[in-house]
């Protein structure tokens, strides 16, 4: 048994510890250097280091340092990189820079930005800051972040790119290639293009590779694929991440429910999608938000964490009402008392593998309520086997542990019983936990902790009362 405590300090220390393994060797060095130069450099030679960092490197250089450090540098940031570092740092690191930035400073920054980056921003401003910068940008930019923000967040509608280029499907090759060269610089990732129709509903798609080795005189619809994959612009991403990662999509048009175009989503969203949905999954074991700055304030961390050390205390104190029933036992036999935690963690574990198989199918589409039964069936076959041959490992060791056979067969169905029992919640309680809105990734481990912790003490506890006292 690992209480909740001790498991969030794992997975805090797991997760910086895997983040300064990711950390390119370049990132590293420069986090060094910046360090050195705050101690024993100048400003310019500052101004001028950072100036000349990648913006993602100094995303992580800043997300690295204490705020005292943090703010000397980013005072020292040249105002046109701003905006560029800004969408790169963590949500919890960006407000503590926005709000240590001149308001009209940090509209300067941003206007310019992508749109899809904007409108990551735009929800974490407060309402005066928001409304400067959407009145600061163009009108047609204006128009762009309003339908971007019309739609909820962690939809498709709010991940896509508005900026798509569109043909006609009865248009000759050679004159889409004298458009593209009149219309200089395609938007970032641009792989094919969209074939609307005059309602602007989407027909198909061109891919670039294509269009470029037809012969000039050859129409769009020569060439165009009509079984593009779309998706409607108010599913969740995860659907969307999911589709990309099946189907090896580089790019996919995003419709509304009539099959007009209205944007596109590309594989560089994908990414941070997959990327933060991994992320907040590795926490919500713990409870911890991946939104987080590492050095935020103490008083305003307490306050995040302390519900979750809250839930730990319950969970502990079921734990110990239990032990509590069998005090006159483990006095008897102090033996139990010994083997009661060998129990719970046994089954914790075998619970956590089938728990973290069941929410990664349920995630990417491969376990639903149609097939929920067949999957419990099959866990439950593997728990009943691995507790079988675990539980024979155990009862030899109590065995000779203790000289005690009674001892040890008690052991044995204790733990083989915990097991199964830990197998069947962790297929049943993210089904559960997902049916009335839950996220089973923050709620399944804290449920299943206590189930198994329950369980284990009650089954060894419970027998031995039984049977030895």
């Amino acid at each position: 048994m690992i209480p909740l405590l001790i498991r969030w300090r794992l997975v805090q220390a797991a997760k910086t510890f895997q983040n300064w393994l990711n950390m390119p060797f370049e990132t590293k060095d420069s986090r060094e250097k910046v360090l050195d130069i705050l101690e024993r450099g100048t400003a310019t030679e500052l101004r001028e280091f950072i100036h000349d960092l990648h913006n993602a490197d100094l995303a992580v250089v800043l997300e690295s340092l204490p705020p005292e450090d943090r703010h000397r540098i980013w005072n020292e940031v040249a105002q046109s990189d701003m905006g560029d570092v800004l969408a790169e740092v963590s949500d919890g690191v960006r407000e503590s820079l926005i709000r240590a930035t001149d308001p009209r400073i940090f509209v300067r920054s941003v206007q310019s930005l992508d749109i899809d980056d904007i409108v990551e921003m735009v929800p974490d401003l407060s309402p005066d800051l928001a409304a400067e910068l959407m009145m600061a940008v163009d009108e047609e930019r204006r128009k762009d972040l309003d339908t971007l923000l019309s739609y909820e967040e962690d939809t498709a509608g709010r991940l896509m790119d508005v900026d798509t280029v569109t043909v006609r499907e009865r248009v000759p090759v050679g004159t889409v290639m004298r458009y593209l060269r009149m219309r200089g610089e395609l938007p970032e990732h641009t792989d094919k293009l969209y074939v609307v129709n005059r309602k602007g509903e989407l027909r198909g798609a061109i891919q670039i590779r294509n269009l470029v080795t037809s012969s000039l005189d050859d129409l769009v619809s020569d060439h165009m694929n009509e079984n593009t994959r779309t998706f409607n612009a108010k599913i969740p991403v995860e659907e969307v991440a999911a589709a990309f990662q099946r189907y090896d999509l580089g790019s996919a048009p995003v419709v509304d429910h009539s099959g007009r175009l209205l944007g596109r989503i590309t594989i560089d969203d994908v990414v941070d999608v997959i990327q933060d949905s991994a992320e907040r999954t590795f926490l919500a074991h713990a409870g911890l938000d991946e939104e987080e700055d590492l050095f935020a304030p103490v008083l305003y961390t307490v306050k995040r964490r302390a519900l979750w050390l809250g839930v730990n205390l319950i969970t502990a104190v079921i734990a110990s009402i239990v032990i509590g029933q069998f005090e006159e036992t483990i006095e008897k036999l102090v033996a139990l008392a010994v083997l009661m935690p060998i129990i719970a963690s046994m089954g914790g574990n075998a619970g956590t593998q089938t728990l973290t198989n069941v929410i990664r199918g349920m995630g990417i589409g491969t376990i639903s309520p149609a097939n929920a039964m067949d999957v419990l069936k099959k866990e439950l076959l593997v728990g009943g086997l691995n507790g079988m041959v675990w539980a024979v490992v155990v009862a030899l060791i109590s065995m000779f542990w203790y000289q005690n056979l009674g001892l040890a067969l008690i052991v044995a169905i204790a733990m083989l019983a915990n097991i199964i029992v830990s197998v069947a919640s962790g297929v049943g309680l993210p089904i559960l936990l997902n049916k009335l809105k839950i996220d089973p990734a923050l709620a399944g481990g804290v449920a299943l902790t206590t189930i198994t912790d329950v369980v284990g003490f009650l089954a060894i506890l419970g027998f031995a009362a039984l049977v030895l006292v």
